[in-house]
């Protein structure tokens, strides 16, 4: 495999990409017009890894069986004592089997994990 897209499913495209966008710096990689009205939006986070936001009711109407599909991701980054202080709501580090990790939220509320690079 030479890349990785991470389909993810919110209730706001717009905001949650514009929360990814401010926190991590990621651009926009592609942006596509949906048959509802809506747009799936995709971030690269490096050369080989993406997340592309669908909206909830885009999801319900063409793809239920996958709507309640939950990754739990956990991404490293070498600034992660900086993206602690920074991000909202961030949970205490912790150590993760030897690997300082935290948690933090999106605007919507889901959860994900930074370890330390």
């Amino acid at each position: 495999m030479q890349k990785t897209r991470i389909m993810l499913y919110v209730t706001d495209v717009a905001v949650v990409v514009k929360f990814w966008q401010d926190h991590f710096d990621l651009p926009v990689v592609a942006t596509s017009p949906l048959p509802d009205g809506s747009e799936n939006v995709v971030l690269a986070m490096n050369p080989g890894t993406e997340l592309s936001f669908f909206s909830r009711a885009f999801i319900q109407k063409y793809s239920p069986e996958v709507l309640d599909n939950v990754p739990s991701l956990m991404f490293f980054s070498e600034r992660f004592a900086a993206l602690h202080a920074e991000l909202p709501g961030a949970t205490p580090i912790v150590d993760d089997n030897g690997q300082p990790a935290f948690g933090f939220p999106d605007p919507e509320g889901h959860y994900y994990a930074v370890g330390k690079a």
